[in-house]
């Protein structure tokens, strides 16, 4: 009798260890490209083309994704990143995000680099609901949960930085005369629409000098020259790395010695300054939310040296003076956040759900930066830092403030 209970209670027990397991196997949802084992990502990154210097940035988050792999993945599941490169070209861009979303089957496309590029598959993301997450520009536009729910930038927005740059003179520079280079899109017309947002009625009077440059023009030393000739003394730089050091070495060319302000897009040491000369760069001007990777400082730091033991092990190739190697490995850790919050709901629904769910503190961000977003809210980051480059390093020159 006592075994017969003993055998019956013993069933009960097996047959309800059952009944959890297939209800924590029931609770498990899967969007394309996921599997108990695999999460796949997708991206494009100029890997050649005018902003080939940013292909440093897709290199830096496939080693990211190497370090987490090796420590056991997200929550079991290894990370699948492909990365394909679009040379900085939107028709580009369209045919191997098409590529990523309907051969390959990915369940999110992350970081792909470039205003114009990431414009022109904005509506295709969107329309097929596929997340177009912590795109690698500032536009304005990324944050728009209302009209584009599927897309989220990373980086502060290009306008922000503009109001901070505009904030910068008004508050630095008597009687500022300011010439404008700017990118012919949205990644450049964000930042003149910031800074003109800040000098409000000054805008008129102030700006005495816009030239812009389009992706494909081999140089922009004619524009360099017209703004010279404005008499401008301040030189607002709203260019990628390639331009940015062109415009530098031009400029020191012209004996133009303005003050010479310089978007954080092409504030970097190892693929900017250096290329356009140390000397040359002495003195620029920019803003910054992550730390400098050759300030002596920053070397000193935990968040340095656990930055510097990773790019040893799994980026070895990669310079540890460019900044861009630092963008990546902040951006990656982003992503992998959203996957662990995500657990074992890894739909596109709820992957957007959890990158509206942020408030993280990250090595490698300056003290008081901070990355935060809720379903109103795709600006993740909000806050930077002026710096000066000093000839050798980026000094900081102010505290960490906010637009508003």
């Amino acid at each position: 009798m006592n075994t017969g209970r003993k055998l019956t209670l013993a069933l009960a027990g097996i047959a309800a260890i059952g009944l959890v397991a297939g209800t924590a196997a029931a609770e498990k949802k899967y969007g394309p490209g996921v599997t108990d084992t695999n999460i796949k990502l997708g991206n494009t990154n100029p890997y050649s083309g005018p902003a080939a210097a940013y292909g440093t940035i897709g290199k830096a988050i496939t080693a990211y994704f190497k370090k987490v792999n090796k420590e056991g993945g997200v929550n079991g599941r290894m990370i699948e990143f492909i990365s394909l490169d679009d040379g900085y070209s939107p028709p580009k861009t369209k045919e191997q995000t098409r590529k990523l979303v309907e051969q390959e089957d990915v369940l999110l496309i992350f970081q792909g680099l470039g205003t114009p590029t990431n414009s022109a598959i904005h509506n295709y993301m969107n329309k097929k609901k596929v997340p177009q997450l912590f795109v690698a520009t500032g536009a304005t536009k990324w944050g728009d949960p209302e009209n584009y729910p599927w897309t989220m930038g990373w980086q502060p927005s290009y306008q922000t930085e503009g109001k901070l740059f505009g904030a910068y003179i008004l508050e630095n520079v008597k009687d500022p005369k300011i010439g404008i280079l700017f990118q012919n899109d949205d990644y450049g017309k964000d930042y003149v629409t910031g800074l003109k947002a800040k000098l409000g009625d000054k805008a008129a009077t102030m700006i005495v000098a816009e030239e812009s440059y389009e992706v494909t023009d081999p140089t922009i030393n004619s524009q360099i020259i017209k703004l010279k000739s404005s008499g401008a003394n301040v030189f607002f730089n709203v260019s990628t790395p390639k331009f940015a050091a062109q415009a530098i070495k031009k400029v020191r060319e012209l004996n133009w010695d303005p003050l010479f302000l310089n978007n954080s897009v092409s504030n970097t040491v190892g693929s900017v300054y250096k290329p356009a000369g140390l000397e040359n760069s002495k003195g620029i001007i920019s803003l910054q939310y992550y730390m400098d990777p050759t300030s002596p400082e920053t070397q000193e730091t935990e968040a340095y040296k656990k930055w510097k033991a990773w790019m040893t092990e799994y980026n070895p190739d990669g310079d540890l003076l460019s900044s861009f190697n630092v963008f990546g490995y902040l951006a990656a850790q982003t992503m992998v956040q959203v996957l662990e919050q995500a657990g074992d709901n890894l739909t596109r629904e709820n992957i957007m759900k959890e990158a509206a769910n942020l408030n993280m503190e990250m090595d490698m961000l300056l003290p008081g930066v901070t990355i935060e977003t809720s379903p109103t809210d795709f600006y993740p980051i909000e806050k930077m830092m002026p710096v000066q480059f000093d000839g050798e390093r980026l000094v900081s020159i102010g505290e960490v403030v906010s637009a508003d």
